[in-house]
Parts: C-alpha cells; structure tokens; sequence
C-alpha cells in the first residue's frame, strides 16, 4: 500500500459480547475509485466502516486511512455520511453546512459560502435560513449529504445514503456522487440496493453474515455467474444435438410465440454472443435471439443464498432528523 491509497482494512476482526460482527475483512479503496460496498442490513458494513474512520477499534487486524491510522489529520480529508441520520432542529440549513465546515478546518466566511453554494446547487435556497425541524425528511437529508461533503473531502464514506430517499431524490444522490468523482473525490458507499452499484461503481465488495463474499469489477462479478441466453430456431433444428460438443447446454422451451425457442446456459466467463456464434457455426437456422441481464443480485445468490438476497429487498426505514443529545 503507498500513503495515497485513501483506506484500507486488514484482516479487521470486530466482535460485540459473542457475536462476531465482522469476520476478518480485508479490502482498499484505491484513490479516484467508486466501490460499492454490498449486502443485505446486518452484514457487517456500517460496523466495517465504523473501524475504517476509527469510531470504533478493531479487536485483530488494522484500518489505514491515506497510508496511517485513522486519526484527526487524516479524518479532516474524510466525509462521513452515518447510516443513523441526525441534525440539529433548532438549526437552519445554511449554519448546519457552515457548522459542519468549520469542523472539518474551514475558515467561518468560506464555510458560509460554501453552504451558500450548495444550498443554490441543490435547490434549497429558499429554505436556507428556516430551521432543520421546518423541511420534509427528504430536504433534511439532504442538508445531511450537503454538510458531508461541504469541505469538499478526498474521500467520501456514505453509509446507506439512498435510505429513505424518494425515486426523484435518489437519481440526484446518484447524479451528485458522480459529480463528486469527477471532481476528484474518491468514494467508497454501503447499500443493499443493487441496482445503484451497477449505475455507480467501478468495483464492489460483497458482505454477508459479517465476511466478504466477493471484491473486484463488476465484470468479474458478472463472470462468476452461470448466466444464460434465448435462442430461436427454424425448422424444428435440434439445438441441444448441435451445441453437444460445445461448453453450451440447450433446453428446449415451450412454443408461445409461434418460434421455436431454446435456453442456453453460458458457464463462467462465457457471454451470449458466444452462444450464438456457437449456434451459427453448428449449423442452425436462426430465427431469434435474447440475451439474457445479469443482475448484480444474481451474483449475490450464486455467492451466498436466495434467502439472504431476498433481505436486500427488506425495506429499510425512512431515517427521522432528531435532536442530538
């Protein structure tokens, strides 16, 4: 590792009374990068990165942030979105952000213009001066996400930021993180929701039951799945005779569209346009073809188990802004 990667956990090992949260985990985020860190609630990601910014120690192994431990210097290049969403009620927007600033090392006057403009950026001008208990959940959420990332920080940690966020607010949660990469911020963000790391992420770290079940590109992780394409032939051409001597298997399916239509199966590392060539070369009559999506929740059921991919569907409740204690 060099002092530019922005965080790294080494065999990090965290355990609560008997339970053993996090089990080993060893992963880097590497500088410019967007990992997706992946798993259904309860797998051990808010813990994991609760070690990574020294909130709490781990009982083996080590968190590095840019190259040392996690302490006051190399927190202040960090934005930290919690899972658990809190704000000041009796705060506006403009003085949480400019708070939040001012924390992370930032002058009063530059954090104040940096709140201003964030809040114009995100279309909450208006609401800069009203108190955080005034706006919707959504708005303060937002001023949430806003005071993270107001010192404009090296690396961005988000832990669950698309939770309680309607559709129209999420695409601009994703629209804003790709905004921050552009910028140069390196970012590294937990969810259960599949489908945001697919839009997002250059690589992805799988969790599950507190281990890491997968790290690598997405195209890695589409490539340890057995996926499969839809083929139609002419002619009532037997497909599965044909493709026998190929890493191709052929189903036949059931005639509903007037083509007749088979199913391949692609072992790893083989996608549907080989299928086809495959198919093309033995000889038959094509009439149609489907490839199929590979999901990234299909990968975690062939990683883990089908009832642990339906708990990333479980719904996560809206976060409230309270006061702090």
């Amino acid at each position: 590792m060099t002092a530019e990667t922005p965080l790294e956990l080494r065999n990090a090992t965290k355990w609560f009374g008997n339970f053993r949260a996090v089990d080993s985990l060893s992963f880097t985020v590497p500088q410019g990068s967007i990992i997706g860190f992946l798993g259904p609630n309860g797998a051990g990601k808010s813990t994991s990165l609760r070690m990574a910014l020294g909130v709490v120690s781990p009982d083996q192994g080590e968190a590095r942030l840019f190259g040392g431990p996690p302490d006051l210097k190399a927190l202040h290049r960090v934005g930290f979105l919690p899972e658990e969403r809190g704000l000041y009620k009796k705060m506006t927007p403009r003085g949480t952000i400019a708070y939040f600033a001012k924390l992370k090392g930032m002058s009063g006057a530059e954090a104040n213009s940096r709140a201003d403009e964030l809040l114009d950026m995100s279309g909450l001008e208006e609401f800069a001066r009203s108190r955080i208990s005034k706006l919707s959940k959504g708005m303060a959420q937002k001023v949430q996400i806003l005071s993270t990332l107001a010192h404009r920080p090296e690396l961005l940690i988000l832990d669950e930021p698309f939770s309680g966020l309607d559709p129209v607010n999420q695409q601009g949660l994703e629209d804003l993180i790709r905004e921050e990469h552009e910028r140069g911020a390196t970012i590294l963000f937990s969810t259960h929701v599949m489908e945001h790391a697919e839009r997002l992420c250059d690589s992805i770290v799988m969790m599950a039951r507190g281990k890491k079940v997968f790290d690598g590109t997405l195209d890695e992780a589409f490539k340890t799945l057995g996926r499969g394409a839809r083929i139609a032939v002419s002619d009532g051409f037997a497909l599965d005779s044909a493709l026998a001597s190929t890493p191709f298997s052929a189903v036949h399916e059931p005639m509903t569209d007037d083509q007749d239509w088979w199913r391949i199966t692609l072992p790893p590392g083989r996608d549907a346009q080989d299928a086809l060539r495959a198919a093309i070369e033995a000889g038959a009559p094509i009439a149609g073809f489907a490839p199929e999506e590979a999901r990234l929740r299909d990968v975690f059921v062939s990683l883990v188990s089908e009832a642990e991919a339906a708990e990333l569907e479980a719904p996560t409740p809206a976060p409230v802004p309270e006061e702090a204690a």
